[in-house]
This record gives structure tokens, C-alpha cells and sequence, in this order.
């Protein structure tokens, strides 16, 4: 490996860096893997004899000084033989990354392919500078990046160096299968691993060391149904699930039903597989908070015009919650709106903010791209672990669940399971204001 150290980053969510802004564009992935390389001087590519390319990355990010006080001097009355503790001076983090670099061909690549790399690349890139940025609170960082090819039997190579074993911390692998795969090799070694983007439930994984950032659809549907409780007075309003029973509708409903059986059961909770049959069910002197828990946009466009004609021409006062792969979806706006819907959500970005202009600015310059949702959340999680082990050293876990942080994309709020280890609590909630989504909560 190649180790050279990286000059120090200017951003630190306080500072703006110099540049000439450039219009927005879109460049194909292939230009920005090139991008990528140019970037990333610390790197190197081995070329083995199939043809498979393994991408590995060491970084040492340059911090500023630590702040040093002066010892006070005291006169023990008795000279005691102590022995000297070794000071922490450097963070090693390893990353798993899938840029599975060595499935490219120019002539059969596919879309599917170019997303993954595209996802993957933004990632990394946001991830750096947000570990840059932690390095400014005065601590140097070692960074080993792998190409973990979306492998299990990769990640079994890489679990086996040298460099893995001595990190401090891990961060990924991005997908389920790998985080599940690499949760005996977390556990038996007591090493922290971060799970960025995955939004599965902690139990699939069994690892008291997991630290998962995306929250999971149980969270989604206990926050809804929370607000609802704290909006409504249960003998005024009838709660209705749409519910399909598809697997991915129940998984959304089961939580909502199970809250509010067990900590509001003095609300109504009604449950019917489509907005029609509720329709002959209704009466008039109810409020209805209606719960659309499907995501499949061809069962919810006809769903919402139902609901819209309810509410805008029979006269039933009706709001909407939807699922939280709505964010991600195009339904009619004006329908949304008069529904007055409500959506749960791990990921929003206020482009107003002063610390997402810097972060843009910063993105733009040294890569010159836009930064996407997967730049945002690379940084955050960059940031923010970078910064704790920065200021706690070794015991940075101990902090994990006392110190909160509010990202670019989603504020950080650690809660503990002795058998899942720490899962972020913090959820948002928008709702459709002026054509647009507006955050409530």
C-alpha cells in the first residue's frame, strides 16, 4: 500500500472554501470513477491474473494540533512505580465499500451496475470529507477503504488483515447480507461496526457492537402512531389501516396496530384492504385518519383520488399518513396536499441551512459534482464518528448514547439494546405544504 498524508481539509461545517461555483451537471458514472481516481491520490489498483480488479485505499488525514495544558506538578509523598499510558494519537477506521470495480465492461455494463458504483462513489466521497472535517478537532485519522464487491467471501479476505483487525472502528458494509455476514467477526473482536444505509431491524443481525444509522419500518410506524395519538382524542376519531396484507404493507401496519393496542387502546383501529370497502363503512360524525400503508404506486394513485373524492366531495374529514417510500415517489400534489398527508422519514435535507450550502460548496470543488443523498449521509456518518473518537479516544462508545447530532440529513440519537447493540431514535416527520414537503416534526 501506498501511505502519503492528506493535506487538511477546510471544512468543518463552520467554514466556507473559495471557489468558482459552476452550473449544475450530470456526467456519466464513468467520468466520475475517473474523477475518483484523480482525487484519490493515496490509492493504488492490483490487477490479478482473471481479470478482477480489488480496490483498496489507506488515508492518514493531517488534523490540527491537539490542545495541550500544562501538567501540574505535585510532590507525591511516596515515589509510586506507574506505568506509562500509551496516548491515543490516531483513529483507524476500515471501510466497506461495493464499488465492485473488477464487473465493469464498458460494452455489457448495466444500469443497475452504474447505480450501485454511483452510490458507492458518493458515499466514499462524502465519508472523507467528513472524517477530514473530524480531524480538525485535533486528531489524525488512519483510513483503510476496501472494495468489499458486495462478497461475502470478500469480506472474509478482508476480515483476515492485519489492518482490519487493528481498527477502531469499522464502517459498513453497505448491504444487509454483508452486515449480517460480518457481524461474528464484530462481536468476537468487540470492534464497532456501522451500518450507514441499511434500513433493516437490528434483530436480523444479533450484534451487540452494530451501530444501525437508518431507521427501521418498526420505528416509522410507532412515530406515526404516536403523532396521531398526540393530535387526535380517541372518542372523536376512528383510525383506519389500509392494508393490503401484501409482505411490505404488513410490515408497515403491524407496528402501528401493536402501538396502538398496547399503549392507546382507547382508539378505534380499523383495518381494510382498500380505500373502496372503506367507503362503505364510513359515518358522518367521525374524524377518519386514514393510514395508506402500501408502496406500490399503482394500488396508491387510485387509493388517493379515492380518498381525495371522500374527503372533497361526500364531505368526510379525512387526513393521510403514507409510507415512508412515498419521499421517493411522484403521487398527484394536490391530492397530497388536501389530505393533508403525513410522511415518516430517516432522510431531509434543508438546503437553506448554512452548514448544507457548506457542505455543497466543498462537495462541488473537490469533486465537481453535485452531491447526492448518499454524499449527505456519507458525510454525516464521517463526521460525526470521526469527531467522538476525536474528543473521547478509545471510549468513544461510552459517548455513543450521551451525545447527540444534528447531520445535513438527519439528526443523530443513539439508543442501546444489549442484544442489538445502538440504533438511531431520532425519525422526522413532513408534511405537503405549499406543493412541497415541510418538516413538522
Amino acid at each position: 500500500m501506498i501511505l502519503v498524508r492528506n493535506r487538511q481539509q477546510l471544512l468543518n461545517g463552520n467554514k466556507l472554501l473559495g471557489f468558482k461555483s459552476k452550473p449544475h451537471h450530470h456526467l456519466e458514472v464513468f467520468n466520475k470513477i475517473k474523477m475518483f481516481f484523480k482525487t484519490v491520490r493515496y490509492g493504488y489498483v492490483a490487477k490479478k491474473n482473471l481479470g478482477l480488479y480489488f480496490l483498496t485505499f489507506i488515508a492518514v488525514l493531517a488534523s490540527c494540533s491537539p490542545k495541550i495544558t500544562k501538567p501540574v506538578a505535585t510532590a507525591p509523598a511516596k515515589p509510586v512505580e506507574q506505568k506509562p499510558v500509551a496516548k491515543f494519537t490516531q483513529g483507524n477506521i476500515s471501510v466497506f465499500i461495493p464499488f465492485q470495480l473488477n464487473q465493469f465492461n464498458l460494452k455489457t455494463v448495466t444500469k443497475a451496475q452504474i447505480g450501485k458504483a454511483d452510490m458507492a462513489l458518493d458515499f466514499y466521497q462524502g465519508l472523507m470529507l467528513g472524517i477530514d472535517s473530524a480531524a480538525n478537532e485535533g486528531l489524525n485519522f488512519k483510513v483503510n477503504v476496501f472494495d468489499s464487491r458486495d462478497d461475502n467471501s470478500q469480506l472474509a479476505a478482508l476480515s483476515k488483515k492485519e489492518a482490519v483487525k487493528a481498527s477502531n472502528l469499522l464502517i459498513g458494509p453497505i448491504f444487509p447480507d454483508g452486515v449480517k455476514y460480518m457481524a461474528q467477526f464484530s462481536e468476537a473482536h468487540k470492534m464497532p461496526m456501522v451500518s450507514p444505509l441499511a434500513a433493516s431491524k437490528p434483530a436480523e443481525f444479533n450484534n451487540p457492537y452494530l451501530i444501525s444509522i437508518v431507521n427501521n419500518i418498526d420505528q416509522h410506524g410507532v412515530k406515526i402512531a404516536d403523532y396521531i395519538a398526540k393530535q387526535y382524542k380517541a372518542d372523536q376519531c376512528i383510525v383506519v389501516l389500509i392494508n393490503t396484507k401484501k409482505s411490505s404493507d404488513e410490515q408497515f401496519a403491524a407496528p402501528i396496530r401493536k402501538r396502538f393496542a398496547k399503549q392507546y387502546p382507547g382508539f378505534v383501529v380499523q383495518e381494510f384492504t382498500s380505500t373502496y370497502i372503506l367507503e362503505t363503512k364510513m359515518v358522518k360524525d367521525k374524524k377518519y385518519v386514514v393510514v395508506l400503508c402500501a408502496d406500490d404506486t399503482r394500488f396508491v394513485s387510485p387509493s388517493l383520488t379515492k380518498l381525495y373524492r371522500l374527503k372533497n366531495v361526500a364531505g368526510y374529514p379525512i387526513q393521510l399518513f403514507g409510507h415512508p417510500n412515498w419521499v421517493k415517489q411522484t403521487y398527484n400534489i394536490e391530492q397530497l396536499q388536501y389530505l393533508q398527508t403525513v410522511l415518516t422519514t430517516s432522510y431531509y435535507i434543508d438546503y437553506k441551512s448554512q452548514p448544507v450550502v457548506n457542505f455543497i460548496k466543498a462537495y462541488r470543488a473537490k469533486y465537481e459534482f453535485e452531491p447526492t443523498e448518499y454524499a449527505f449521509k456519507g458525510f454525516d456518518t464521517g463526521y460525526y464518528f470521526g469527531k467522538l473518537m476525536a474528543k473521547h479516544g478509545l471510549n468513544y462508545l461510552d459517548f455513543l448514547v450521551k451525545e447527540n447530532y444534528k447531520g445535513l440529513h438527519n439528526d443523530f440519537d443513539f439508543g442501546y439494546d444489549a442484544e442489538y447493540g445502538y440504533y438511531n431514535k431520532h425519525l422526522m416527520l413532513l408534511q405537503y405544504r405549499n406543493t412541497s414537503l415541510s418538516q413538522i416534526d
